[in-house]
């Protein structure tokens, strides 16, 4: 009897210390050749994803893995669509097959599609979500579960069809603003809609642009600041040159960005300098190293999930410690992880 007392006891003191133990906030960026994919998983267990890839069986089982296997999902909460691109909608399709999605999340269906717009993904997505799906704007915020043992999640949409927050509907895409500003040519594209989002825990900021470009960014930062200086930056647009503003970059002061490139797209020269410029920085990541171009362009290979082009799709890890104060950055293939400290 005494030993079953005694049995008891540890198992209640363990049950009640896993219960207490605070739990990591954790973002994946998931390689899906050049395409976006990241995961957010809070220290609930809520989770959402951002963008899926190409319209590919290959990006579609590399997500499942990492909600799955790794981060041991049953289920996605939460499904943004930044822009209806192919590389950044594609993969929802196949993925909601695999694993079941419960929100949908995106800029709109546009009145008339761009060239760029494939119709054909915009009815499987439309089939997918059944048309019950929840139009974001500059200014809106997605809220998630919280506890009196971890800080605040937040989830602010900043950028959303070519508008930041506090424009009015038909604002231009180019405003001058800015002693160096110089912009280019209005982006037609769908990739000026792309919803830009600042994510926060406790002290932790972390940015995602999706495929924002050039004169929406410096929207972002003149004639106000509308981020900040932030802790993590995925790196708009994968890396390329007509995205990625020195205003915005500078602006953000991001002490890691991670490029979600691929092999032969993405982390351009350009945005590789740039984002060398930044006095702050610490650590530039990358998915893929850039085979077009040399090392001197590239990020050190310590910090590369993928060295060479024909690869396993490996992922990058940044947990955020449960207190908000620090946060690690992991290439787990490599078995590499490095911590940094939040902004004061």
């Amino acid at each position: 009897m005494r030993r079953f007392f005694l049995a008891l006891l540890i198992v209640l003191v363990i049950s009640s210390y896993s219960k207490a133990a605070p739990k990591t906030l954790d973002i994946y960026f998931i390689d899906v050749e050049g395409g976006a994919a990241t995961l957010i998983v809070t220290p609930l267990g809520e989770s959402m994803l951002i963008d899926s890839g190409f319209p590919e069986q290959r990006d579609a089982e590399r997500i499942l893995h990492v909600a799955k296997d790794v981060a041991g999902l049953a289920q996605i909460d939460h499904y943004i669509t930044t822009h209806w691109h192919r590389d950044h909608v594609g993969g929802i399709t196949l993925l909601s097959k695999l694993l079941p999605v419960k929100n949908f999340y995106d800029h709109g269906f546009p009145s008339v599609l761009s060239s760029d717009i494939n119709p054909q993904l915009m009815d499987a997505y439309q089939s997918v979500t059944q048309g019950k799906t929840i139009t974001l704007n500059a200014g809106d915020q997605i809220k998630f579960l919280g506890d009196r043992f971890s800080p605040r999640i937040n989830l602010r949409v900043l950028a959303a069809n070519a508008l930041v927050v506090g424009e009015e509907a038909g604002s231009p895409q180019i405003k001058p603003c800015g002693p160096d500003f110089k912009p280019i040519d209005e982006d037609k594209t769908d990739n000026a809609n792309s919803l830009g989002m600042l994510l926060t825990f406790g002290a932790f900021r972390f940015f995602d642009g999706g495929d924002l470009t050039w004169n929406v960014e410096n929207k972002l930062v003149c004639p106000k600041d509308l981020i900040g200086a932030v802790d993590l930056f995925q790196v708009n647009h994968h890396g390329v040159s007509n995205s990625n503003n020195p205003a915005l970059v500078h602006s953000l002061r991001p002490r890691v960005a991670i490029i979600d490139n691929g092999p032969r797209k993405g982390a351009d020269p350009k945005t590789y300098a740039t984002l060398k410029s930044v006095r702050e920085i610490e650590a530039i990541y990358q998915l893929h190293k850039n085979v077009a171009t040399s090392w001197l362009e590239n990020t050190p290979s310590v910090y590369i999930a993928n060295d060479d082009e024909k690869c396993s799709g490996e992922f990058i890890k940044v947990s955020v410690n449960p207190n908000g104060r620090s946060y690690r950055v992991e290439i787990p293939s490599k078995k590499i992880a490095t911590t940094y400290q939040v902004r004061s």
